[in-house]
């Protein structure tokens, strides 16, 4: 419980329910200014005992089970605890006013003990939950913007305008040569955009289906660089079953093909397999000219969606030669 109660308001409070509980004695024709500011000095002490250790227990972290609005088990505590409290400044009232019998007067401040004891408790178990509801909804709001802004972002680089124009000239000269496979090119990118506009509302898809999206992806970039890059796909069939964000291969074979010189004199070689509960995309680095290295966007979103549905984090290394991203598996039954 980070919330706070102004000091403030817990003694001014005390105070106000000690002058209360004279009231009677204020009221009576044998008014004893004595009693009724012993009664009065017991009942503020009691109650900035108990706001003080109430708001104690509930900041400590809770067991109960979820839906449970209430911890019976501090209540519990709280009211054992204030039952003692109550008993000893009772005692304390009895040695200042001796007169007075100690049995009925023990029960009278147990009693306005356990009243005022469970009205601190509800009333400060109310402020917590209502604290707690507030920042769950706020991290909610906060995750729902997030990712929002992450699937924003993606969408942009999946329609990327320079892919779309960059393909439909392939397209035309590919048409203006005669070439045979122009139909299969005219399929796949239409295949492309239809995985686009099926999976871009999924948190998850198999990799198996990740990986039809990228072959088509990768046969529209064969029919633009010909030789210029070779990819090397050596996963196996327990990986394909395991989950992955849409996309995310396809974005990271893109980011290769975008920073890295792609050409027939220099082809980029482009790995993706499985590593130690890992499924790493590497590519040797051969920058363009004045590119510098950068996560860019796109991975700065994949990043946010594995810490947002494992709270794992994806590994990048890069020693100058080799560039590897590093993605946590995600198997299906860990996801439910």
């Amino acid at each position: 419980m980070n919330f706070k109660i102004s000091n403030t308001i817990i003694w001014s409070s005390s105070i106000v329910l000690g002058v209360l509980s004279s009231v009677p004695q204020l009221a009576s024709h044998q008014f004893n200014l004595l009693e009724a500011a012993v009664n009065a000095g017991i009942t503020a002490a009691f109650a900035v005992t108990m706001w003080y250790f109430n708001i104690y227990m509930l900041s400590r972290k809770s067991n109960k089970t979820q839906g449970q609005q209430i911890s019976y088990r501090k209540l519990l505590k709280s009211l054992l605890f204030g039952l003692a409290v109550m008993l000893a400044l009772a005692y304390i009232q009895q040695l200042i006013l001796s007169h007075i019998e100690f049995g009925p007067t023990m029960l009278m401040v147990e009693v306005r003990g356990i009243l005022i004891n469970l009205v601190f408790y509800m009333f400060l178990n109310l402020l917590q939950q209502n604290y707690e509801n507030q920042h769950v909804n706020m991290e909610l709001e906060r995750f729902r913007n997030d990712n929002l802004s992450a699937q924003y972002d993606l969408l942009k680089q999946q329609v990327n305008p320079h892919f779309l124009f960059n393909s439909l000239n392939t397209l035309k000269a590919m048409v203006e040569s005669n070439d045979e496979q122009s139909v299969d090119f005219i399929l796949k990118l239409a295949n492309f955009y239809r995985y686009t506009l099926e999976s871009r509302k999924l948190d998850l898809i198999h990799v198996r289906e990740e990986m039809d999206i990228l072959n088509a992806y990768l046969f529209l970039q064969k029919a633009r660089f010909d030789d210029g890059f070779i990819f090397t796909n050596k996963l196996d069939d327990e990986v394909l079953e395991t989950l992955i964000p849409p996309f995310t291969l396809q974005l990271l074979v893109e980011n290769c093909l975008k920073h890295n010189i792609v050409s027939l004199h220099r082809p980029l070689n482009i790995s993706i397999y499985r590593e130690a509960g890992m499924l790493v995309v590497e590519n040797q680095i051969q920058l363009k000219n004045n590119e510098e290295s950068s996560l860019g966007v796109g991975l700065k979103n994949i990043e946010l969606k594995y810490s947002h549905l494992l709270d794992r984090k994806v590994e990048i290394l890069d020693d100058q030669q080799l560039f590897q991203i590093k993605l946590p598996l995600i198997y299906e039954h860990h996801h439910h």
